[in-house]
């Protein structure tokens, strides 16, 4: 059989080598990794840890460069939609008793990572 482990998946390797500049500037502020590319038959959740008490839903978004919107962009309505209704999921199948956020960490180039907080509000 040639399945991947669940927490294991073939991408484009910028978007790898992202994922993982994010879990380590996540992991820099104290936030523990809980699970990494959870699938479901909704989606895809890149990043989920724990800061605190709080449950982070994270989804990580790359760019080369700020053209055409840069990262931010590429998070739409429906994008959006689909990250509520997996973290829902997810939350039914693994109960987590304190708060849930969905937030995206974005990554443009040789920038800083930016964190933004709570994108669905």
């Amino acid at each position: 059989r040639n399945r991947q482990p669940e927490n294991m998946k073939l991408n484009h390797p910028q978007g790898q080598a992202a994922e993982d500049q994010a879990l380590a500037y996540l992991q820099q502020q104290g936030c523990q990794l809980i699970a990494r590319n959870w699938h479901c038959p909704h989606g895809e959740i890149d990043l989920i840890m724990l800061s605190g008490c709080l449950l982070l839903f994270i989804e990580v978004k790359y760019r080369k460069n700020n053209r055409y919107g840069g990262a931010a962009y590429s998070i739409t309505p429906s994008k959006l939609r689909k990250l509520q209704t997996t973290a829902e999921l997810y939350l039914q199948q693994h109960p987590h008793h304190g708060a849930c956020r969905i937030d995206a960490l974005l990554i443009e180039g040789n920038l800083p990572p930016q964190w933004i907080q709570n994108i669905t509000a």
